[in-house]
């Protein structure tokens, strides 16, 4: 009966992993719009990226905490309930057709994104007990699927939405009507949740530390969960980056369009969307350790391929990463939070700080291709894959003699 409850509640998660997805998604739409509006360089655009997931690391441990005193299902309804009022700003920040102000209503957006993915990771993995990687890479893959459509959501109401020759105003209010219709979803999903009474999984993970029974004291006595950390700090901060200039870098490079480019970036989510699908199956088989570091390393191998070569195949080679991209956070999440115990809550709380590397490696990507070019500015998400390549090869290992 248990098993039965427990897949209910994971196939309900899946509207919360789309949400997150569809939403966070969108500022790769808002950046290249927003730039033409506002007359940005590629440093002031990448801000977008720096508020939205700037919110991971000022609330990120907040949460962490609130979610372990109120439970995993009421953090999932908060969490809806703060992303819709965040999604409302936008109305009057489109307005005012100020930049500053658009910044500050994506930031409490972004805050509600937060806490749902404070709550939504740990409570997947509490759910799934010995299945912990393939089962949140499973629900992660509607996360994709979120991440797919959203380019295409916003090309359509947001690039396409305004005539050829409206004014800077009546170009910043095409996001209004979008995020409102979003807004409303989210309620209703809050609603939803509220009604099916979920399962709180707080009393599994105190189980998990008395069946452990090491002694720790502190979250910061795992190893293996700081290293996993910084490995999601880095693998945000390359899959953000290279989706906050993918279509800027089609433009430039490629001589494609940005509403063209709004349907292509599609493709490097919906290669995110395919590949948690086939690795959550792949990794009941293999290590996911070992998934993990072959994904990075191809990572690696199609940027530097993209850099030597430019033009389409740049094109097409930086859309592919998104395929070897799909496993990482997930997998990560999964490996850094193993065995924590009744320190999840909080694990998970500092895993979203980590989240903060959207926030500054895409800035750090922009000032490179400022100085240099956008091309080569490649270089930043490629040392980030390394540290990935470490983190499965040898960083992981820990948990496992921590356990």
């Amino acid at each position: 009966m248990q098993t039965r409850s427990n897949s209910f509640a994971l196939a309900t998660l899946t509207a919360l992993f789309f949400a997150m997805g569809f939403i966070t998604v969108l500022n790769d739409i808002l950046i290249p719009h927003l730039k033409v509006i506002f007359d940005l360089n590629y440093f002031e655009a990448a801000l977008i990226q720096f508020c939205f997931f700037g919110a991971y690391f000022i609330t990120g441990g907040f949460f962490g905490k609130v979610i372990s005193k109120i439970g995993y299902p009421a953090g999932v309804i908060l969490g809806f309930i703060l992303t819709a009022f965040g999604c409302v700003l936008f109305y009057p920040a489109a307005s005012t057709a100020s930049y500053p102000i658009f910044l500050g209503a994506l930031f409490v957006l972004a805050s509600g994104v937060v806490l749902l993915q404070t709550a939504g990771n740990p409570f997947v993995t509490l759910l799934s007990p010995g299945k912990e990687a393939s089962s949140l890479t499973l629900v992660q893959a509607f996360n994709s699927l979120g991440t797919t459509l959203g380019p295409l959501f916003g090309t359509a109401f947001i690039l396409s939405g305004t005539a050829e020759y409206a004014s800077k105003a009546q170009e910043a209010q095409s996001v209004q009507i979008p995020y409102l219709v979003i807004a409303g979803v989210l309620i209703l999903l809050a609603v939803v949740v509220y009604l099916l009474k979920l399962p709180d999984v707080r009393k599994t993970a105190e189980d998990v530390s008395e069946k452990i029974q090491d002694g720790k004291v502190s979250m910061f006595e795992y190893p293996h969960l700081v290293l996993g950390a910084g490995a999601i700090f880095f693998y945000v901060g390359a899959e953000v980056a290279i989706g906050s200039f993918l279509i800027l870098t089609m433009k430039e490079f490629a001589g494609i369009d940005e509403i063209s480019g709004g349907q292509y970036i599609a493709l490097y989510w919906g290669g995110a969307m395919v590949g948690r699908f086939l690795g959550s199956a792949i990794m009941r088989k293999i290590a996911p350790n070992k998934c993990l570091a072959f994904n990075a390393f191809m990572s690696i191998a199609l940027i530097v391929l993209a850099v030597i070569s430019g033009g389409k195949v740049a094109m097409v080679a930086l859309i592919l990463i998104g395929l070897f991209n799909s496993i990482m956070f997930p997998t990560i999440f999964s490996l850094a939070t193993k065995d924590v115990g009744k320190f999840t809550s909080q694990a998970s709380g500092l895993i979203c700080m980590a989240i903060v590397g959207g926030a500054l490696v895409p800035p750090v990507q922009g000032l490179v291709a400022d100085y240099s070019n956008l091309l080569l500015s490649y270089v930043v998400p490629l040392l980030c894959y390394i540290y990935i390549v470490f983190f499965a090869v040898k960083g992981c290992k820990t948990s496992q003699k921590s356990t």
